[in-house]
This record gives structure tokens, C-alpha cells and sequence, in this order.
């Protein structure tokens, strides 16, 4: 679904924020992009819907190459959710805010309404439907600008910071969501300092150092490497940090989910009773 091949990004300024960076991502797959703040983890997904164009390399979208086509043509296929909702909003309302992109797409009427109301239900917005978005909370906004991007049902997802503002419920709400979007064989991209949420998601991680990518695998293998964290300025889950302690007593290092956690130490438990 996404190619990157060997891209490179220097900022007007000189800033080089990405040093030669290359993957594939697979239609269906979910990605956690993770890094301290610096690492070139924002500039990468903006090359993903052509906000911004790789200096030097290249970077194909549903095989198709981003300096090739206009940011709009690719916002059929890429739904981008900002860090800061302010950046996406401007309409006078929630409803309209969210029948924007579908009018602009040439959706019908009727298809309009339908998806509009869907994606209020969806995320708990029903109740603002005719308030404007400026008054609602950061949490709620980001709600706003994510449910403007979901209602015309783009095949890759893009979310930068999604938990940022949000409490507990609304984050266990937002997992069930992308969880949905999983079985629906979305593409689906998250950027996030959220280390606790990334573990509970369990998606493939690509963590970023000073513009390039400096590991990529199952949430499992790179959560739970000090070393390479340490390299990232990333913390472990707190619930991994318990079991590196523990390792010396024959437990797991690989453990990042309090389920999994309960389930190695109540088997444990039963081999030491036997």
C-alpha cells in the first residue's frame, strides 16, 4: 500500500529530517511510528498524503508515485488526522465540519446525511451536531477532526498524537475503533509518545532516531528491548519494566499487557505448587 524507497527531506531551512529512509507497508497493516520529538516521525507521514515531497527518493501510495498526483487526489485514499485538530477545522458546525470532504468528493445528498450520522454515533458527537467545533474541549475536537476524515471511508488512516486529550475511556474507545478498522482491512498509522496504548494495541513499531528508522518489528520485540529504547529515548511499558526485574526468577522479558502479565505469573505460580 505505501513504498518508501531510500527518501530523504531537508527543511528550507537545512534541518535534514529524514536520513535515507525505506519500508513497505502493507494494505491492512497497523503501524505504531514512535520516537522522541525531533526524530522525524510527523515529516514521514506528511510524505505519505504529499504534503510534503521527498528531496531526494521516492514514495509510492497504492502504487502510485506522491510527486505525481496533487495532495487532493491522495486525500481519497489517505485520511490524515493532525496532531492539532485547529489545523483542520473552520466550518461554522460539527455536521458541517464533518459533510465537508464528502461534499467536495462529490458524495449525494442522501449518502452525505447517512455517513454524517454515522460517524456523529461513532464517536460520541450526536450532541454537538449543530455546535460549533470551536467550543467543544481538545479531546472532543480531535474527535471532530477525526470523525471529518473517517466519514468518507479512506483506505489508509493516518492519526498523528491520537491519544493526546483523551481520558481512559475515550482512549479504551479509540482502541475498540482501530481494532474495527483491523478487521475492515484498513491500512491504518499511528504516531504516538504513548507507549502504554501502543502495548495494549500491539501493532508492528517502527522506532525512529535523528531521521531514520532504527527498528521495526512486533511490539513485543521492540518494547521490550532496553537497548534500543534507551537509543529512542523511549521508557518501556511500566508493566515490561516489572518483568525485566523479574527475569532473574525464570519470567519472561517479552511481556508488555497486564492479560499477558496475569497469565505468566498464574503459570507460574502453578509450576512452583507442582
Amino acid at each position: 500500500m505505501i513504498e518508501v524507497k531510500d527518501v530523504h527531506f531537508a527543511y528550507p531551512n537545512g534541518v535534514e529530517a529524514l536520513k535515507g529512509v525505506s519500508l513497505t507497508i502493507k494494505n491492512g497493516e497497523f503501524i505504531a511510528i514512535m520516537g522522541e520529538n525531533g526524530a522525524g516521525k510527523t515529516t514521514l507521514i506528511k510524505h505519505f498524503n504529499g504534503l510534503l515531497k521527498p528531496t531526494k527518493g521516492s514514495i509510492f501510495v497504492d502504487k502510485v508515485e506522491t510527486t505525481e498526483v496533487s495532495v487532493a487526489a491522495l486525500a481519497r485514499t489517505v485520511g490524515f488526522v493532525f496532531q492539532n485538530p485547529d489545523n483542520q477545522l473552520f466550518s461554522e458546525t460539527v455536521e458541517e465540519e464533518i459533510a465537508f470532504a464528502l461534499k467536495n468528493f462529490g458524495f449525494k445528498e442522501k449518502t452525505i446525511k447517512g455517513r454524517v450520522t454515522w460517524a456523529l454515533n461513532l464517536l460520541g458527537l450526536t450532541q454537538y451536531r449543530k455546535t460549533s467545533p470551536f467550543m467543544l474541549s481538545g479531546g472532543e475536537r480531535k474527535r471532530v477532526a477525526l470523525a471529518s476524515v473517517l466519514a468518507w471511508n479512506p483506505r489508509i488512516l493516518i492519526l498523528d498524537e491520537p491519544t493526546i486529550g483523551q481520558d481512559h475511556q475515550q482512549k479504551e474507545k479509540l482502541l475498540q475503533f482501530i481494532l474495527q478498522m483491523k478487521t475492515q482491512r484498513k491500512t491504518i498509522i499511528i504516531v504516538t509518545h504513548d507507549v502504554e496504548f501502543v502495548a495494549e494495541c500491539d501493532p508492528r513499531v517502527l522506532l525512529m532516531h535523528q531521521g531514520k528508522i532504527v527498528a521495526d518489528g512486533e511490539a513485543r520485540k521492540v518494547l521490550t528491548n532496553p537497548e534500543i529504547l534507551l537509543h529512542a529515548s523511549i521508557i518501556p511499558p511500566q508493566i515490561t519494566q516489572v518483568f525485566l526485574q523479574l527475569s532473574d526468577f525464570e519470567l519472561p522479558k517479552e511481556v508488555i499487557d497486564v492479560y499477558e502479565a496475569r497469565e505468566k505469573l498464574l503459570n507460574a505460580l502453578e509450576r512452583k505448587a507442582k
